[in-house]
């Protein structure tokens, strides 16, 4: 039995510990507010702010886990190289937790180090530095904080008005104590997609059936897989997700973000953790959903192979205000449905546009996917968050 230290315990880190549980690892879920989803189902549990060092070190030390696992950015990742030193395992790696925590050191590994195609892009940390650089990249542009999550912080400047009340946002969703943001140029895509790619202690990278996903202000609405799309470009993303996880080093499962447009694929973002939009494969879309994926790939379990199972599709139901009791209702309005499961977080209080179930629906291999993501879409509308 393993003992795995998680670092952040919403519900993709719910999943993963659910996951572990069915393979009798042990599992101390940690996060900064109790009653998190991931404690729910968790051998122990610890609450502590995560960008404390001392307070970080001292549950490393006090369980001494044989893997420390991140489910979140806001963590002091610079700590991990220190833990792998003596003799931690830090998942993937804690080079790969670092540059991809920040969208600053991912973004120049990938564009400058591996030359992979991206939008143009120039950083800024003042208001001042932000009006230069739209200038350069062009309007319109996106504005992200380089540590946030969930489209935190994210807003497009579609005019110069937009800029200062772009940046006072992005100081507003930052996670950590990085002011700093990126200013990428609109890339004219068709579609975007999740290519989770698992990484494995034998060498060998696999990967998943892409997945299509939308989003709002930054954050997953809705996903479903697989996504179609030309052979060609599904090879150019896979050379792409390989080579800037080969380049992170680790093992475990990535979620790889691109952009399809006529002229190819541009890298976009990277997760070193199970995805939000991956979150269709409890679906059973595929023979191990992404969190058993993460898992074997980290206990170093071989995995022979992924196949799609069937096609699938994901939508997510969302809060509307705040409250320190939600309840989230409707689900006697989706349980009856043929071919579609639910999850509810169990999240302990809610905020606007806070996730707080989502919906996933299924049909056979070779099914029409455009059917079952409206199917989706509309059962998920029925479900709401009373407060």
């Amino acid at each position: 039995m393993a003992k795995i230290l998680l670092l952040g315990s919403g519900e993709l880190g719910k999943e993963f510990v659910i996951a572990a549980q069915r393979i009798g690892q042990h599992v101390i879920a940690v996060d900064s507010y109790e009653k998190a989803p991931a404690m729910q189902v968790a051998h122990d549990f610890e609450v502590i702010n995560m960008l404390d060092g001392e307070a970080l070190d001292a549950v490393v030390e006090k369980h001494k886990p044989d893997f420390i696992v991140p489910e979140i950015e806001a963590i002091r990742t610079e700590r991990f190289y220190a833990y792998e030193e003596q003799g931690y395992n830090v998942v993937p790696s804690a080079k790969a937790a670092n540059y991809t925590m920040n969208r600053k050191a991912i973004r120049d590994l990938a564009a400058k180090d591996l030359g992979l195609k991206t939008a143009d892009y120039r950083y800024a940390t003042s208001v001042e530095e932000l009006e230069k650089a739209v200038n350069e990249v062009g309007i319109p542009c996106v504005v992200k904080p380089l540590m946030s999550s969930s489209g935190k912080g994210q807003s497009t400047i579609k005019s110069e008005a937009d800029i200062e009340k772009a940046w006072n946002y992005s100081q507003e969703g930052s996670r950590g104590d990085v002011a700093e943001v990126i200013v990428e140029a609109f890339v004219n895509f068709n579609y975007e997609i999740t290519l989770l790619t698992v990484t494995q202690n034998n060498g060998e990278t696999l990967f998943c059936p892409p997945i299509g996903h939308v989003q709002e202000g930054g954050d997953y609405q809705q996903s479903w897989q697989p996504m179609p799309m030309q052979a060609a470009h599904l090879e150019e993303a896979q050379q792409m997700a390989a080579k800037v996880t080969e380049a992170l080093t680790g093992s475990g499962i990535w979620g790889v973000e691109f952009f399809i447009g006529d002229d190819g694929v541009y890298f976009s973002e990277l997760s070193p953790r199970p995805h939000d939009t991956g979150m269709v494969t409890l679906a059973n879309t595929q023979n191990l959903n992404e969190f058993e994926l993460h898992l074997r790939a980290i206990l170093g379990l071989p995995i022979g192979e992924i196949t799609q199972e069937r096609i699938g599709a994901s939508a997510v139901v969302l809060a509307k205000g705040n409250s320190q009791n939600p309840e989230v209702i409707g689900a006697e309005m989706v349980s009856g449905e043929v071919n579609t499961d639910f999850r509810i977080f169990g999240k302990p209080s809610s905020r606007p546009n806070r996730r707080m179930a989502v919906v996933v629906c299924y049909d056979e291999k070779g099914g029409d996917v455009e059917k079952v993501t409206q199917k989706t879409k509309g059962l998920a509308a029925k479900m709401s968050v009373k407060l």
